[in-house]
């Protein structure tokens, strides 16, 4: 029997179901501009009957991509104003970004790397070997955080030759991979490939991106567990979307999910302001709204950080809920509290 192929055009979507014929030419126009590839795993997930399926509207290109809004950016988070050298972006002061490769096992219709990522190509030798020397030179670099595309669409071998020349750099301690490969293509967790991805002498996570507890199949947790029972901590990463995790039921059929399988969830993004996204973009106050329904109605394991990448490269900030008032001033200050459940408590308690 054949081997099911990756989906990477909107003629191979329309054979199988996913778009109808009549759409495929304003698809093209899509795929032309950004990359398309859908994975056996995701597409068997799809259902062919739901106009809103929510693994189809990450992953099946939309017209609506063509459709770019004055205030987004073709680099939203402003990679490239912290990039020192190609592969290397050095936003923070104790962590550096390491883009091995721009490609993905899947390509998501909200990714904020949309115009960078799908050319068929690694970070070529020369300019990996610059960039290990960049964090080599650099001491106050503590974390190196593996990312692209995706680094574990790369052979064993590369990802190994990559982890032994970190492992060999004494002030690097962390070692993170961000990973969409355990859903898109678990069978691509071999055990050649999870000893390649681990670092003697430093601590490696695992960092999954996950949306919909749809996609944590049979298959994607047993690639999970295999990362989990070789000693790498796992972390969830979601970007909260439209029509795919925005209501509270499944945002916590999600969070609970990913803390089934060892996953401790840790970021749940405000989707970034890419070209072409609006369609999938919330407010922030139904991100708010969202983390309220999760506090106290599910497992403090349960809980991500809401966090907004600020556009042109500020960094990371918490943008959850507020749940903590002072009132008074100097020395009769107080704080009114809100409890999960929406009442109001003075702290201290008044005597």
């Amino acid at each position: 029997m054949p081997k099911p192929q990756i989906l990477r055009s909107p003629a191979q979507l329309r054979d199988h179901g996913l778009v109808p014929p009549e759409r495929v030419d304003a698809l093209d126009e899509v795929a032309r501009r950004y990359a398309v590839a859908l994975p056996p795993a995701l597409a068997a997930l799809i259902d062919r009957g739901d106009a809103r399926d929510p693994i189809a509207r990450q992953f099946v290109p939309d017209a609506c991509e063509l459709e770019a809004r004055p205030q987004e950016l073709a680099d939203p988070i402003g990679d490239d104003a912290h990039s020192p050298l190609p592969g290397i972006v050095h936003r923070y002061p104790d962590r550096v970004l390491l883009k091995l490769t721009q490609i993905c096992a899947v390509y998501c219709r909200f990714c904020f790397r949309r115009e960078t990522v799908g050319k068929p190509d690694a970070l070529p030798r020369a300019a990996l070997d610059a960039a290990l020397d960049y964090i080599r030179s650099r001491a106050g670099i503590w974390e190196v955080i593996l990312t692209g595309g995706d680094p574990l669409v790369l052979s064993a071998g590369r990802l190994r030759e990559v982890m032994k020349a970190l492992a060999a750099i004494d002030h690097v301690k962390v070692v993170r991979i961000h990973t969409r490969v355990p859903v898109a293509e678990p069978e691509r967790i071999s055990a050649e490939l999870v000893r390649a991805m681990k670092a003697k002498g430093k601590a490696v996570y695992v960092a999954v991106h996950v949306n919909h507890p749809r996609e944590l199949t049979a298959a994607a947790r047993a690639a999970i567990a295999r990362i989990a029972d070789a000693g790498m901590p796992l972390l969830g990463q979601s970007v909260l979307l439209a029509g795919v995790n925005d209501t509270p039921e499944v945002m916590s059929a999600l969070m609970r999910a990913l803390v089934e399988c060892r996953i401790k969830p840790y970021y749940l993004h405000h989707a970034d302001l890419a070209p072409g996204t609006a369609h999938l973009r919330t407010d922030i106050e139904t991100g708010q709204e969202l983390m309220r329904a999760l506090r106290g109605h599910a497992s403090g394991l349960c809980q991500p950080t809401y966090v907004l990448d600020i556009p042109g490269g500020a960094g990371k900030s918490p943008i959850g809920p507020h749940y903590l008032e002072r009132v008074g001033a100097n020395g009769s200050a107080r704080y009114v509290v809100e409890d999960f459940r929406g009442q109001r408590h003075h702290y201290p308690p008044p005597l």
